[in-house]
């Protein structure tokens, strides 16, 4: 019979860390958190210095029986949840529904699930840490309040089932204020000029830098030909040269933040898939006769710290698998982000001698390509630095001066094993120019000027908004994922095309929360409570005062809300569609994906419709109808006839008006360009091969 009783919060974890501790031990899982506010009601006595009211989870009760059960037999209890602030609150919960001593030595921690760090961790248990469990319920109940409070007044105001969360509203305020700098953005036009040369076989390019003593922006095309007229027939003379080398350090191992966004740069995961499958590798993959290993460290951080064994491991890994010239004289050290929490490691590999290739059998096809990005990113963080050979050339043409630069890798370095990625296509491109000296003659082979027009500041990405989050002091390690979960599945933003864009609904719920609760959508003062958390964390603040100060101000506007909300009337706006049941016209309503149309009898008439969007173009199978715009289950846009049923005719990309192929005369549709490549126009019949560059959207 087991002496101790360890309980973990999920069943894989308790398998992993079951056959490191023997006999004596039995392993439970929690399935995560046992207690918690009840759903049904605020939970928090207010008046009683926010006491909260927990309960047990609906359908944990056979769970917690089972750890009774287990309880009783065993001399002690070890709660060894995940080493952070909610880990600390399982932990909590769990001794005090089974009556252990949160006094005693009964929470053991640890930041990988290896047989060395668990036994390590199991000669030094420590008490229950109030602070961490003070800070998650400072958190819980920050939240609490705000959106038990502020929602049913949405519900009176905009529709029923609409929710506001404190980080999230956060989210969505900086997803709104970059629509409405898009929308107001007015693009101003500017000109460049390319010059192009052939040196034996070899091309290369030089773009127009100024005229001599002084830069030059080309705003007009009046101003690019008369560039162009000065310099037509006019042949380049080399100006000057300038040789140089530039080293290129590595990136840090990954924190939270960064894994998440490296995976949706370099793998196309989104951030929930991130930690998902993050969690696995830490709490155990089955590895042939190893059995489950876990593989990687806690994936919840702020720090770019090594552990002085990995560092050595790692140093050992490249020395003997590159060479000594691909190791530094001494470690690499990252500074931590301000602010950041250095209580764990960055995210690296358990044991870089797992290599990837060795292990890939045993994993998915996800798990291998998260692995791979962690393993590679950590042991490349120690590597040395890449030397790179520049070269600038300044060409001379009567009084203009084009600029040629140009890059070449000379020694690799790090870059041998990872890149990091960017958000930008060609970033990475190196190119090389060809000798070049002074005073030397060049024809050009073509004077190529070009139109642009400036652009908008891009939506956001998940990786972008996970960083800006992260920048600006937005959240946590734990809460950036499930912060853009929440917001998608409430309707307040869609993800189009792997970019973050607010709907309707969503703007009109800020709006409502800017008027009523500046606060709440304040991203200084949301950054600040975040600083008030890391302060109780840290036992420097208290937490029941900080709640204090937070409801003073919150409950003066939650007093101003509830008299003037209730007299806020949206307007309903009447369409020209008559309702085919009842012959009504329509109305708009806001859903959670935006706009549709509704019927103003109801309850007695429940019609309701998609608003469709015509495309101009007619349908090439029935010739009768329109193709107009359509979602699918899963919101992605699609093209159909609008006489479905009838004509069942979709196509998935955008149909072009006005436009035939040259060819055949088929239709056109957009095929969207990758990065910052143009779209193509090409023909929809599958037997012609007519393709061209989508002029409209240069």
């Amino acid at each position: 019979m087991a002496d101790y009783l360890v309980i973990v919060e999920s069943p894989a974890k308790a398998k992993t860390i079951g056959k490191y501790l023997g006999k004596k031990y039995v392993v439970k899982a929690s399935m995560g958190h046992v207690r918690d506010l009840p759903k049904s009601q605020l939970g928090v006595n207010i008046e009683d210095h926010f006491t909260p009211r927990y309960i047990t989870i609906r359908g944990k009760g056979d769970v917690m029986k089972e750890l009774r059960d287990s309880r009783k037999k065993v001399k002690a209890v070890y709660l060894a949840a995940d080493p952070d602030r909610e880990g600390e609150a399982i932990a909590w919960h769990l001794a005090n529904t089974l009556e252990v001593d949160t006094s005693q030595p009964c929470r053991v921690v640890f930041n990988e699930i290896t047989k060395d760090a668990i036994k390590e961790a199991f000669t030094r248990p420590r008490p229950i840490n109030m602070d961490l469990v003070n800070a998650q319920q400072a958190r819980r109940i920050l939240d609490r309040l705000v959106g038990y409070q502020i929602s049913p007044l949405l519900w009176k105001t905009v529709r029923k089932g609409l929710s506001a969360g404190r980080v999230q509203s956060v989210a969505v305020q900086l997803i709104v204020q970059r629509e409405k700098e898009i929308r107001a953005f007015v693009p101003e036009e500017y000109w460049s000029i390319t010059a192009h040369f052939r040196i034996g076989k070899q091309k290369f390019e030089a773009k127009f830098h100024g005229r001599k003593g002084a830069g030059l922006t080309l705003n007009t095309e009046d101003s690019v030909n008369e560039i162009l007229s000065e310099i037509a027939g006019a042949s380049f003379t080399v100006q000057s040269v300038k040789q140089s080398e530039r080293k290129r350090n590595p990136a840090p191992p990954f924190t939270t933040s960064t894994l998440q966004q490296e995976a949706a740069r370099k793998l196309n995961f989104r951030a929930a898939k991130t930690m998902q499958i993050a969690q696995q590798l830490y709490e155990g993959i089955e590895i042939g006769s190893s059995g489950s290993v876990g593989l990687i460290t806690y994936m919840r951080t702020d720090s770019t710290r090594l552990a002085d064994s990995a560092l050595t491991e790692i140093r050992e890994f490249i020395e003997s698998s590159y060479g000594s010239s691909y190791l530094p004289a001494e470690p690499r050290v990252y500074t931590t982000r301000r602010g950041a929490q250095d209580a764990h490691e960055a995210v690296r590999p358990s044991a870089v001698s797992r290599h990837p290739d060795e292990i890939s059998t045993y994993l998915s096809r996800d798990q291998l390509k998260l692995y791979k990005l962690i393993w590679g990113r950590a042991v490349a963080s120690q590597m040395t630095s890449a030397i790179l050979d520049t070269l600038s050339a300044d060409l001379a043409a009567g009084s203009t001066i084009f600029r040629a630069t140009g890059s070449k890798i000379r020694f690799d370095g790090f870059m041998k094993l990872y890149i990091e990625g960017t958000d930008e296509a060609g970033e990475e491109d190196e190119k090389f120019l060809p000798p070049l000296e002074k005073g030397q003659v060049l024809d050009p082979l073509n004077v190529e000027p070009k139109q642009h027009f400036t652009s908008p500041p891009p939506r956001y990405t998940e990786a972008r908004l996970v960083k800006e989050m992260e920048e600006r002091g937005i959240g946590r390690p734990s809460t950036y994922a499930p912060t853009l979960d929440t917001i998608q599945k409430r309707g307040y933003v869609l993800l189009e095309e792997k970019r973050f864009v607010p709907t309707e609904l969503g703007e009109i719920v800020l709006e409502m929360l800017t008027r009523f609760f500046p606060q709440i959508i304040d991203v200084e003062f949301t950054a600040h409570m975040e600083e008030e958390l890391d302060g109780v964390e840290d036992g420097e603040v208290d937490w029941v005062h900080m709640l204090e100060e937070f409801y003073g101000d919150f409950e003066k506007d939650l007093k101003v809300a509830e008299d003037e909300m209730q007299h806020v009337e949206l307007t309903e706006e009447v369409s020209d569609v008559a309702c085919e049941k009842c012959g009504r016209l329509m109305i708009y309503k806001h859903g959670r994906y935006g706009k549709f149309l509704a019927c103003p009898g109801f309850p007695e008439c429940r019609n309701a419709k998609q608003i469709l969007i015509g495309t101009g173009v007619a349908c090439p199978e029935c010739h009768e109808g329109e193709l107009v715009q359509r979602k699918g289950k899963r919101r992605r846009v699609f093209f159909g006839c609008n006489r479905y049923p009838d004509c069942s005719y979709v196509v998935w990309d955008q149909p072009v008006a006005g436009q035939n192929c040259l060819i055949c005369g088929g239709m056109l549709v957009r095929k969207r360009g990758k990065a910052n490549a143009p779209d193509q126009l090409v023909c929809i019949k599958e037997d012609c091969d007519y393709q061209t560059v989508d002029t409209s959207t240069q």
